[in-house]
């Protein structure tokens, strides 16, 4: 996955134990292509696990064993090239078989010793022949644009409607059921009235959101090995909560606790890495609180089931870096050299806005990102003063790279004495990293695009004015 390669593979140091039933699971796909297929489930939307491989003959018969049974979940079977063959349920029944061929893998699809992976194909048979009719009706109503292919459109889609709740009612305690309610939209009421006469349409995203997980159960750790779980993370993240650290904190905690409360481990973990992950590289200012938050209350604090202790210590002092830098905490203390060799402290530099620039002069990407600064500081110059740091080369490269550029107006600093450890003490991963300082010195900003300055300062200015009212 993406992100935070060490809490991925921390996630799988969990110690979980399967069945040693082993599994079979035997198919005949007529017109199938002969070459390696790969047996995989999911793990959230993006990313798949490799369990086995299978190479089919030119009969199109493959064979996925072996002695240790497989975690329970969706699995997909993937082409040599890659690409989805098919997918099905992989529960207590792993000795299973299945007929098929190319012409339609769902339609004509027969299993044998699994109900549950009869119940799921039977139920995509069905909307698939809905959705058949759907489609041909729908070109008729194209052509005649007529009231009565109007009328069998919206009798079409309404059977499916019915036909998928009365089937997921019926099998609500199977895998299947589970899955199909996971994936699906909550029924919404009818909203109240505003005092206009309309719809109360923030009454009812408040409704769906509140009610956003009521069909998805946590207590099932078959469901992280499904693509919903992260779907319906990155929804409920990314398009019902409030794009600030404080929100996005406690739509976090929510869901974690529910995680919690369902007490299924995987689950758990699952819940808790994921949000971790995507909270360390934010995508809004002051999102590293989000980070700093989980990790100390569950990585940290114990919550998370990870044993080893490598990780929990790589991740205590990625914290330890992260929390002093976060924003509305005041900038650490910098002592610096000028040009000249005269120390200066950052504390010196007197302006409504400090904008500072951690930067190589050999780095691409600082150099490419150079022009751009110096418009924005040309434009600002009266309110916002730039702190040129370089983090790395020598004091040669540094003043050839302030005049090649024509940045004298800014400020410019460098550690003569290299006691400065920027990676821990300002977490100078990369280069550039910047830093937006206000006139006390405190961060409103950092890891913030050089093209992002400009309408991030205009949109600050604006927000203080309102602040003020």
């Amino acid at each position: 996955m993406k992100k935070i390669s060490l809490l991925f593979f921390a996630y799988f140091l969990l110690n979980y134990s399967w069945a040693q039933n082993g599994y079979k699971i035997e198919g005949t796909v007529k017109g199938l292509k002969p070459g390696a297929y790969t047996l995989a489930h999911y793990f959230g939307f993006d990313q798949t696990i490799t369990k086995d491989t299978a190479l089919v003959d030119d009969k199109g018969v493959l064979s996925f064993t072996g002695s240790k049974s497989l975690p329970e979940g969706l699995y997909i079977v993937l082409k040599p090239n890659k690409n989805r063959l098919l997918d099905f349920i992989v529960g207590p029944e792993q000795h299973f078989s299945f007929v098929s061929d190319t012409l339609s893998i769902v339609g004509n699809m027969k299993i044998e010793g699994s109900p549950d992976n009869e119940r799921f194909f039977n139920y995509q048979q069905k909307m698939l022949g809905y959705s058949q009719e759907l489609t041909l009706v729908q070109a008729q109503a194209k052509v005649r644009q007529d009231m009565i292919s109007q009328a069998k459109t919206g009798n079409i889609r309404r059977q499916m409607s019915e036909y998928y709740h009365q089937f997921v009612k019926e099998n609500a305690a199977t895998f299947t059921g589970k899955i199909l309610s996971a994936s699906n939209e909550i029924a919404l009421p009818t909203p109240p009235k505003r005092p206009d006469g309309r719809p109360d349409s923030a009454w009812l995203f408040n409704y769906y959101r509140a009610h956003f997980w009521d069909n998805f159960d946590f207590s099932d750790e078959r469901l992280v090995r499904t693509p919903f779980l992260q779907r319906k993370l990155d929804r409920y993240l990314q398009n019902l909560t409030f794009p600030a650290p404080d929100s996005l904190i406690q739509a976090s905690d929510y869901v974690i606790g529910k995680a919690l409360k369902g007490g299924s481990k995987e689950m758990q973990a699952y819940c808790i890495w994921y949000l971790t992950n995507q909270a360390e590289t934010p995508n809004t200012v002051g999102g590293d609180a989000v980070f700093v938050h989980l990790a100390e209350k569950y990585y940290l604090g114990g919550i998370m089931p990870i044993t080893d202790s490598s990780t929990v210590q790589n991740i205590r002092s990625r914290v330890a870096i992260m929390k002093p830098l976060l924003v509305g905490k005041s900038m650490p203390a910098l002592t610096l050299s000028d040009t000249s060799k005269t120390i200066f402290k950052l504390a010196d530099i007197q302006s409504k806005y400090t904008v500072v620039f951690f930067y190589d002069p050999d780095c691409g990407h600082c150099r490419q990102s150079t022009p751009e600064l110096k418009r924005f500081s040309e434009k600002y110059a009266s309110s916002v003063k730039v702190l040129a740091v370089s983090v790395t080369g020598s004091p040669d490269n540094w003043k050839k790279y302030i005049h090649d550029f024509g940045v004298g107006a800014w400020r410019h600093g460098y550690d003569f004495s290299f006691r400065t450890d920027f990676r821990k003490e300002f977490d100078v991963v990369n280069t550039p990293m910047v830093y937006v300082l206000d006139k006390d010195k405190k961060i409103i900003a950092r890891k913030m695009a050089v093209e992002q300055l400009d309408n991030f300062i205009d949109f600050y200015e604006e927000q203080s004015k309102l602040s003020t009212k």
